[in-house]
């Protein structure tokens, strides 16, 4: 499976950046709508400092940027590495459902092949 648009290292990143359930509750509220570290912070029962480095985190993935806004650094989602996660994992999906596919049209192979070999039922036995 070949996804054009991103390296291994990069999809290595987005996997360990949503891997933690805080981390994709902050990619959720910023695809939402923009927030600083200090909102974002305040909805979490963490320090301060454990909510910049899961936004740091992000950020290296590539799935938010940040922007200075006066004191504030405003966060946003990247919808454009989002879109590629996205497609990545769709082609996933697609691997394995057309391996369920190909796994049923076999078992039902098997199952035409058996019962055409099955001698015909002669009745119950007494």
């Amino acid at each position: 499976m070949v996804v054009e648009t991103l390296t291994n290292d990069e999809i290595d990143r987005i996997f360990h950046a949503l891997a933690d359930a805080t981390r994709r509750d902050i990619v959720q509220r910023v695809i939402h709508e923009e927030q600083s570290v200090s909102t974002l912070a305040r909805a979490y029962d963490v320090s301060f400092a454990a909510v910049q480095k899961h936004v740091a985190v992000l950020e290296r993935a590539h799935l938010i940027t940040k922007q200075r806004h006066g004191r504030e650094q405003i966060v946003h989602s990247d919808m454009g590495t989002l879109g590629r996660a996205e497609r990545l994992l769709r082609q996933y999906q697609d691997l394995w459902a057309g391996r369920a596919s190909r796994m049923d049209a076999l078992l039902a192979e098997d199952d035409e092949t058996t019962t055409q070999n099955d001698p015909p039922s002669k009745g119950p036995t007494p």
